[in-house]
């Protein structure tokens, strides 16, 4: 049991040595999360994608036992609510039409990465329970020190938004649509367990992805070459530029993790006439195979979903991998064979009217998403018997 626990913030990930970072990340017993490791925060900092100037600024939780550390926060200073994938916009809206100021707030998650993992993050061989409690406590602290609104840990397992909402913060949940690996040895086996319409659709659309020339390649490790990361960046820009206005993720950013996490990372490409055309970016875990971002220069029916889904289930199944997370939104997953799976967060709000407002609209809005993912489970492609359960990270 720790004899002293103190807490600190620091502002950059690389004033944490990256063995402390990861005794703290990579517990025994969990899952491996390649996005809670030091390399890939690391990236995100040495790149400037998560920086001040881009409405990042790092203020990571540390806690220590006598100078050891012993926990850990990945937490940012926000000036704005871009990149999260849990949308506080009307939250925003609504203090500053009362007089309040929502900005500064802090964000206690990875960024850009709408995937579930730990947040509290903490080390083996010491109590867990207070560890975890103390670091709740931080970051209540730390939304007064920096004079923020609000602290939102977004993208966290059950249990933290549970242990977080005995220190005040608010429960929110949401959906994402996951496929799991029921234990299948080839992708008919999948197939086989959907109904006859929906197995007929997916041959069909793996057939016409294909069928102007086009062949798929999966790069990971040392197939990672400069040649597909420069096409994957172009298609990644062109995306983003239409759906965002402003990527987020630099050029630097996919250099590095390139080279420090090149076996964390799985690129799906697509090629033409000897040119890369599309492409998907993956992250590998112990479990699970977690999909990022995707692009095109070229658009031919169902690439995206051949480059996005048919292939991520592909490797996950021959690398006997539990899951495949498919990203924010897009119920169109469904019929690919994705379900819903209920994502959590916790929001702690300092000011008091503010945060009786925010939670009387929560409690509606997680009976909606608990229905809403229960009628759209029921409507899954799997034949009678043969389809999962809502399911729980």
């Amino acid at each position: 049991m720790p004899s002293e626990l103190t807490l600190e913030a620091v502002s950059s990930v690389s004033q944490i040595p990256a063995v402390d970072w990861n005794a703290c990340a990579h517990a025994t017993g969990d899952a491996y999360n390649p996005f809670v490791s030091h390399a890939f925060f690391s990236a995100l900092e040495a790149s400037k994608s998560a920086s001040a100037r881009t409405g990042w600024a790092p203020r990571h939780l540390i806690a220590r036992s006598d100078g050891d550390m012993v926990g850990l926060v990945p937490c940012y200073l926000k000036s704005h609510s871009q990149g999260e994938y849990v949308f506080d916009h009307s939250w925003a809206d609504a203090f500053a039409r009362a007089g309040g100021a929502y900005y500064p707030k802090l964000q206690a998650s990875v960024p850009f990465t709408p995937a579930t993992g730990p947040r509290l993050l903490i080390r083996d061989g010491i109590d867990r329970e207070q560890i975890a409690a103390a670091l709740a406590r931080g970051l209540v602290a730390l939304t007064e020190a920096t004079s923020a609104s609000s602290v939102h840990v977004t993208f966290a397992r059950e249990s933290e938004s549970a242990l977080l909402a005995e220190h005040g913060f608010l429960q929110r949940t949401d959906q994402q649509f996951h496929w799991q690996n029921a234990g299948y040895a080839t992708f008919d086996d999948f197939l086989a367990t959907l109904a006859s319409r929906h197995r007929k659709a997916i041959k069909r659309e793996r057939r016409d992805a294909v069928a102007n020339g086009v062949t798929i390649h999966c790069l990971t490790g040392s197939d990672l070459t400069e040649d597909a990361w420069d096409a994957f960046y172009e298609f990644y820009m062109e995306t983003g530029s239409r759906k965002w206005g402003q990527p987020y993720l630099t050029r630097a950013f996919y250099a590095q993790v390139g080279e420090t996490m090149r076996d964390d990372v799985l690129l799906v490409m697509a090629k033409r006439n000897d040119r890369w055309i599309a492409g998907a970016i993956n992250f590998i875990g112990s479990d699970t195979l977690f999909g990022r971002n995707w692009g095109a220069i070229e658009h031919h029916p169902f690439l995206h979903f051949e480059v996005c889904y048919y292939r991520a289930i592909d490797f996950a199944i021959s690398r006997k991998l539990k899951w495949v997370e498919a990203g924010a939104q897009g119920e169109h997953k469904i019929a690919r064979g994705y379900l819903p799976r209920i994502t959590y967060s916790a929001h702690y709000l300092a000011d008091p009217s503010l945060r009786r407002a925010v939670r009387d609209y929560l409690k509606h809005e997680r009976k909606y998403v608990e229905e809403a993912a229960r009628e759209l489970t029921d409507a899954g492609p799997f034949r009678k018997g043969n389809g999962s359960d809502i399911c729980e990270p």
